[in-house]
């Protein structure tokens, strides 16, 4: 049996020792990319192996901030049109599907399409805490680039969109430990770029935005319905907000002179 013929696609990816989560994604492209671009900023893992027994176009590069590292992906691919994906996703087989329907009778006429992204916590898929979760990662190379600030950066693309049916099955936290720690992270290096922006903390945010995010996360989102993970995540999203705050209160006040006791 024949197999598909591949697409006018590159797939782009950004790495960083992803030897636990590549072959998972690139196996999920090999039928319809004709090209596969990984951009490393310095694995010390098997990476590059993995990368290369795929058949990927593999080029270091020194970090230079998550936007930057995906729009230089972005420009090595060849074909006119770019999947880009982080490591711990995969294709799933309907989306994989939905895409090569979309280019059936020619290339798609709007620039940009929607992927829905569902993601795997704790033995389970997580329907309502993150879902849905549409993502702009199928796009026509020449009308698209990555902006935004260090971190959450955004794929923006002229011209119409769409969505598509189909997962793009994302596993993000091997444990709830590794979550916290991303969170934390994420919290601490967004934190950093708004003090550099001249934004201060105030105490109010501390104290109520945790409860505003820990509520959209459980009743708005209706992550109740995932159990306990629903829990796990509300929790793990109210200290990730907290945390933004108080160490914006600590760029504040560590500004500040210490007065000496009375």
């Amino acid at each position: 049996m024949n197999e598909p013929k591949s697409l006018p696609i590159s797939v782009a990816i950004i790495t960083l020792n992803e030897e636990e989560n590549l072959s998972r994604c690139l196996e999920s492209v090999r039928s319809i990319a004709s090209e596969i671009v990984v951009i490393d900023s310095g694995s010390t893992d098997r990476t590059r192996e993995i990368a290369e027994r795929f058949g990927a176009n593999f080029e270091v590069h020194a970090w230079a901030g998550y936007a930057a590292q995906k729009n230089l992906a972005l420009q090595r691919g060849t074909k006119s049109w770019t999947l880009c994906l982080d490591a711990d996703e995969a294709v799933s087989a309907e989306l994989a599907a939905a895409i090569r329907k979309e280019f059936a009778a020619g290339e798609p006429a709007a620039n940009g399409l929607f992927i829905n992204r569902l993601n795997f916590y704790l033995g389970e898929w997580i329907h309502h805490s993150w879902y849905p979760e549409w993502r702009l990662r199928l796009v026509r190379r020449d009308k698209a680039r990555w902006i935004g600030p260090v971190v959450h950066e955004k794929l923006e693309v002229e011209g119409a969109t769409r969505k598509l049916t189909g997962d793009l099955l994302h596993y993000p936290f091997a444990s709830f430990s590794d979550h916290l720690q991303t969170e934390l992270k994420y919290a601490r290096i967004t934190a950093d770029a708004h003090a550099r922006e001249g934004h201060t903390g105030r105490w109010y945010q501390a104290v109520f935005s945790p409860w505003l995010a820990f509520v959209k996360v459980l009743v708005l989102k209706n992550g109740w319905r995932d159990g306990w993970r629903g829990w796990m995540i509300a929790g793990a999203k109210w200290i990730a907000t907290f945390a933004k705050y108080a160490f914006l209160l600590e760029h504040r006040w560590s500004g500040k002179n210490l007065k000496d006791p009375q």
